[in-house]
């Protein structure tokens, strides 16, 4: 690609939170041009009018594309984004591969491996079976660049499953943790309330949310799909956990707490492990003994910051991560993705 042309890329389901983030980034990377921009709700708004923040980074003539998935996989366009619900995000990955366009879904629609395990933590027969196989689960820094670099359609992991995995997965791969037993591995994660994405509900006012912390979703939350799935696909045996999602007074961001039986491994062992893997990743950091995450540390940034620490009273081992949701959880990732897949650097447009 020639210094003066850009990749055109577009956002489906730009309105909402996650979509509004790639827009963000997408209007003000170096190597892109954001091309074409879906909302329903916005259609024909300029998209300054809507996002004032990023008026000086987005062209004036800019506005909101229709909803029309035939129409919009006819536009030139290298890219697509989709931040859309699951059962909706495959219609749309239908039209954009069949039209030869590379597609990032950051719904649920392609993250799990079979059609059955969809149907069982949807509760919705899979709306695109055939494309699962198309499909690869892409966490850039755990993912084999190789199997998925040409890939046609990519599914970027779920917010909770990457602050779980880039702690978890490095492990799990170099036999740290053995097989772990029935439940041995506890996983809480706290996340900001965008996660709930943008939509009006009582639980989600200020005031039901601001200084009031709260569980959800206990004990089948649907990301438990494929926290275990990817667990397992990392140990090469079957992982079960105990995960309790938590819903934090903060607007953004996740941390993770995860105890896991150290049988005899240390902290410092850990983070070896954990500095092998991203020595020369970016976007994860191993903080040294005694420092911890902080949801606040990472936030606006697509960083993920990992601790260890061994607790000899119990005989566990305690590993923290800390995410922004909706960056490296979402939007900041899909870039990450992309920049990848394009040849770019891995850190275009992010921080």
């Amino acid at each position: 690609m020639s210094k003066t042309t850009k990749l055109k890329v577009g956002v489906v389901g730009a309105s909402g939170y996650t979509g509004e983030e790639l827009v963000r980034l997408l209007a003000r990377h170096p190597e892109v041009e954001l091309a074409a921009a879906v909302s329903r709700s916005l259609a024909g708004t300029p998209l300054a009018k809507a996002f004032p923040h990023c008026r000086e980074t987005l062209p004036a003539e800019l506005v909101f594309s229709g909803a029309d998935p035939v129409a919009l996989a006819k536009e030139d366009i290298a890219f697509w984004f989709l931040a859309l619900p699951h059962g909706v995000a495959a219609e749309y990955a239908r039209a954009f591969v069949a039209a030869g366009r590379r597609v990032i879904d950051l719904s649920a629609d392609f993250r799990l491996g079979s059609a059955a395990l969809y149907k069982e933590y949807y509760g919705a027969e899979h709306p695109a079976p055939e494309l699962l196989a198309a499909a690869p689960y892409v966490l850039p820094e755990l993912a084999d660049f190789a199997a998925w670099r040409d890939a046609p359609l990519i599914a970027c992991p779920g917010c909770y499953p990457t602050s779980i995995q880039v702690a978890l997965t490095p492990l799990l791969r170099a036999g740290l943790l053995g097989k772990p037993a029935l439940g041995a591995l506890v996983i809480n994660s706290y996340s900001g309330v965008s996660g709930a994405g943008k939509k009006a509900d009582v639980a989600y006012l200020y005031c039901e949310r601001d200084g009031s912390a709260k569980p959800y979703g206990i004990p089948r939350h649907r990301h438990l799909s494929e926290i275990e799935e990817q667990l397992s696909l990392a140990a090469g045996a079957p992982v079960v956990v105990q995960f309790s999602p938590h819903l934090a007074p903060m607007k953004r961001g996740i941390l993770t707490t995860i105890t896991a039986p150290a049988a005899g491994v240390t902290a410092e062992r850990v983070r070896e492990v954990w500095s092998g893997t991203y020595a020369g990743r970016p976007f994860v950091s191993v903080l040294p003994a005694g420092l911890f995450p902080e949801t606040g540390h990472v936030a606006w940034t697509n960083r993920a910051d990992i601790a260890a620490v061994a607790d000899p009273r119990t005989g566990n081992l305690v590993l923290t991560s800390a995410i922004d949701n909706l960056l490296k959880g979402a939007g900041g990732q899909a870039v990450q993705i992309m920049n990848l897949a394009a040849g770019f650097a891995e850190t275009a447009g992010l921080v």
